[in-house]
């Protein structure tokens, strides 16, 4: 197997699990060794976290082989466009102006 990198687990990621988006991250400095990854599929929905990443461990068995290590976080797309909405909403604390 070629060397994997960020756009090679990003492109077999989107093809075999059919995902919306994907965000992968080389942590092994470019050595293609360490990866962490978003990935928000429709295929996730109604799957709890363990057969989620055991269906993506599947889709990415040759990959995983290949690596060091390897975290992904799964969402479906409702879950997604939830927690992107909660990072984008302004802050609830006030600001405090002493005199």
């Amino acid at each position: 197997m070629a060397q994997i990198t960020d756009e090679s687990m990003r492109e077999a990621i989107t093809e075999r699990l059919q995902a919306v988006h994907v965000d992968v991250t080389d942590m092994s400095g470019g050595c293609g060794q360490a990866f962490t990854s978003l990935i928000v599929s429709p295929q996730f929905q109604g799957l709890n976290s363990l057969k989620r990443h055991r269906l993506v461990n599947a889709a990415l068995k040759d990959e995983i082989a290949a690596i060091h290590a390897w975290t992904a976080k799964c969402q479906t797309p409702t879950e997604y466009e939830r927690d992107k909405a909660k990072t984008a909403a302004p802050s609830d604390s006030a600001d405090v102006v002493m005199a």
